[in-house]
């Protein structure tokens, strides 16, 4: 057992079998793609949180924004300041779950309002921009970041271009059922892609891929340390947010607990290292615990 911010865990459930297409390793390729300005994060396994994330580096207009604009920085972004920190949300009142599309986005758009309530004081206090995300449990043919991934390739993705995080209904069901705690996890961590938008630091990011494809080792290495990243600032909004509205501390836990379901992978880090950045968060004082830009490689692998 280890103790994390007061919080005692079990040890890790053995790995999830991968759902991949042939040829395909666990957790192996996520596609990242820059094309005309859209960085694409492509590739999840079942129970694996991290989903499928793309953003487009161009911004909105800074009239749309508020005068708050992205800094393209990943470590020296603002928002991994120590004096920055998350808030718990006014209001985190969640409908019940259902199999039904209609109150299951229900469901997901009252937990992105929270997520934005929690994420509020932390973005203003960089002085950049927190836009409302869109939520679709529907899956279109394409999107502003073009093709969808497929069932096999994704449970759930985020894309800047429109930022929208999709969960298919069939996609989330088939993989979390009613567990509220698994549910809370992924749309945590598709937030913390939309975060990484807002914040400029996905564009950064992108701008230090070499390839349209994570062929090279150095590439995966980049693309490891935006998922990371994304489970760490989902736990953070777990930390704030248990106790409150409808999350209490124990179903935090579990999705928390979550975060480390998944197997060993090449672009999204092994099983210790996914857990070990989601309770960096859960247990850190703002995304200053979650800067895996300035890790250590081996914290990344």
């Amino acid at each position: 057992m280890t103790d994390v911010g007061g919080s005692s865990w079990p040890q890790l459930p053995p790995p999830v079998p991968p759902r991949r297409g042939p040829g395909r390793a666990l957790g192996a390729v996520t596609a990242v793609a820059v094309v005309a300005s859209t960085l694409a994060l492509m590739g999840a396994v079942p129970h694996e949180v991290a989903g499928h994330a793309m953003a487009a580096s161009g911004s909105p207009a800074l009239s749309d924004r508020q005068a708050a604009r992205p800094v393209r920085k990943t470590s020296g972004n603002p928002l991994l300041a120590k004096d920055v920190s998350l808030a718990a949300p006014e209001s985190c009142d969640l409908p019940e779950l259902s199999r039904d599309g209609e109150q299951l986005k229900k469901f997901y758009t009252v937990l992105a309002d929270c997520l934005k309530q929690s994420w509020q004081p932390a973005l203003e206090k960089a002085g950049e921009p927190n836009l409302p995300v869109k939520i679709s449990v529907t899956l279109p043919k394409t999107s502003a970041c073009g093709n969808a991934p497929s069932r096999d390739q994704a449970v759930a993705y985020y894309c800047g271009g429109d930022e929208t995080i999709y969960a298919p209904t069939d996609w989330m069901l088939s993989d979390a059922g009613l567990n509220r705690a698994r549910h809370l996890a992924t749309i945590a961590h598709e937030y913390g892609h939309h975060v990484q938008r807002e914040s400029g630091i996905l564009d950064a990011a992108s701008a230090e891929m070499s390839s349209p494809e994570p062929a090279s080792d150095k590439d995966k290495a980049v693309v490891r340390r935006i998922e990371l990243q994304a489970n760490c600032f989902g736990a953070l909004f777990l930390a704030a947010a248990a106790g409150h509205g409808s999350i209490s501390r124990a179903t935090a836990n579990a999705a928390v607990a979550d975060y480390g379901r998944a197997d060993d992978s090449g672009d999204h880090g092994t099983r210790e290292n996914q857990l070990a950045w989601a309770k960096a968060g859960y247990s850190g004082a703002g995304p200053a615990a979650c800067d895996t830009w300035s890790a250590p490689s081996d914290q990344v692998s």
